[in-house]
């Protein structure tokens, strides 16, 4: 499976992935920017914008009419924030490809901002606010990412702040779409049972006359972490929630695969290193997990659980001796085995979703200027040896470059300090 790109005369870059078999098509409009490309006074921009182009055009006056268009033809029709970049999309039934675009398009070059709707839907971002800050397994990895970055762009929410939203009004608005909403910072990623020549005359009919300009950039990341690191949230919480972690490798590092297969093995799965260690052993966790993040500029490890509130201490220790002994004992051959063919599996099971494959390719060559075919993918995830996973967890996991955020009644943080370290 190799996606055709093509580039429009206003530089607008057209990826078309055709999966004739698949019966659905995903248009997806990305866009090379995210909360990290904000201004701290105005943090939640890229988010809010985001919103309000679900709320009328000069085609379609009202949320309601252009909801109403998708909903006709039964198709999935949202779109998401980053840090990194932006997304919206339609799926439908693959003869509905002209009508989506007509849709998205309308939305991102003909969106009204008007006032009264801005005022409203700043009330419900703050209620989207309210609510991830009352959900303690939402909110960690937040309060994880503060910690990491502090403040600058990369440590901000993404959905910004109480203060931030009230100063957002109209003329931020359209600054912020005239400077980055460019044919040059966007891509459309078509995918699913769709011609690339239909879809490609498409797009340039409904995207083609934008005219490009040069966007700015995001400053870089800083990390000047010299020592272990506890930021704790204290709140009356039912659980004790915390994220531990270390920095880790920015967005096409070769250490990627290694990486993942690393993550794998410690918490990706109900068969992981931390999953059966906390949960099925312990039963520390209800929740356990492990995750990889990559920017542009930086990237973290993460592990992640609920606890019960007097266990969280045990549970933060396990999970450093879980990863201490990657950097110092082999994984065997069946788990190295078993991690890489989770990894390939997940793999071609996104590859059955046309929402899935226009993402995967679409995100690729926004943020990464290239192509990884899933035949590409697998090849490096086969080519990884038991000796990267220990020279990766080497080199990630050491006491200095130990961070760890904690949710829940708790008020000291020099106790968790005092446990925060790999070596015993």
């Amino acid at each position: 499976m190799r996606p055709i790109i093509e580039n429009l005369p206003n530089k607008l870059r057209v990826l078309v992935t055709p999966v004739l078999s698949v019966g659905s098509a995903t248009a997806l409009v990305l866009v090379a920017a995210g909360s990290r490309y904000e201004k701290k006074k105005i943090n939640g921009l890229a988010h809010f914008a985001e919103h309000m182009f679900f709320k009328g055009t000069k085609k379609r006056p009202s949320a309601i009419d252009i909801s109403s268009v998708i909903d006709g033809i039964g198709g999935e029709f949202n779109a998401f924030t980053s840090k990194e970049y932006t997304g919206y999309y339609v799926k439908a039934a693959a003869n509905h490809l002209s009508l989506a675009l007509d849709v998205l398009s309308d939305m991102l070059l003909h969106s009204k901002f008007d006032k009264s709707e801005i005022d409203r839907e700043r009330g419900v971002i703050l209620e989207e606010l309210r609510m991830y800050l009352d959900t303690p397994m939402r909110h960690i990895g937040d309060v994880f990412e503060e910690l990491l970055y502090g403040d600058q762009p990369l440590g901000w929410n993404t959905v910004g702040s109480v203060e931030s939203l009230k100063n957002i009004e109209r003329g931020d608005f359209l600054s912020y779409i005239d400077t980055f909403y460019r044919p040059a910072n966007m891509i459309v990623s078509i995918s699913g049972g769709v011609d690339a020549q239909k879809a490609r005359f498409l797009v340039d009919k409904y995207l083609g006359s934008r005219k490009t300009k040069e966007t700015k950039k995001f400053l870089p990341a800083v990390d000047s972490q010299k020592e272990a690191v506890v930021k704790l949230v204290n709140k009356k919480t039912e659980q004790g929630h915390f994220c531990l972690g270390v920095r880790s490798y920015r967005r096409g590092h070769p250490n990627r695969y290694k990486l993942a297969i690393l993550n794998t093995i410690l918490g990706a799965s109900m068969s992981s290193r931390l999953f059966i260690q906390l949960r099925e052993r312990r039963g520390l966790a209800y929740y356990v997990r492990s995750s990889v993040e990559e920017y542009h500029d930086a990237g973290f490890f993460v592990v992640q659980a609920g606890v019960e509130i007097n266990k969280i201490k045990e549970a933060i220790k396990v999970s450093l001796e879980e990863l201490a002994k990657l950097s110092v004992k082999l994984v065997s051959d069946e788990e190295l085995k078993k991690a890489k063919e989770y990894i390939k599996g997940k793999l071609i099971l996104e590859l059955e979703d046309s929402r899935e494959v226009a993402g995967m390719f679409g995100s690729q060559l926004l943020l990464e200027g290239k192509i990884r075919t899933p035949q590409e993918i697998m090849e490096k995830i086969d080519a990884v040896k038991i000796s990267d996973i220990q020279n990766v967890a080497y080199d990630i996991f050491k006491d200095s470059r130990l961070n760890l955020a904690i949710i829940g009644p708790y008020k000291d943080e020099e106790k968790f300090g005092k446990i925060l370290k790999l070596s015993s």
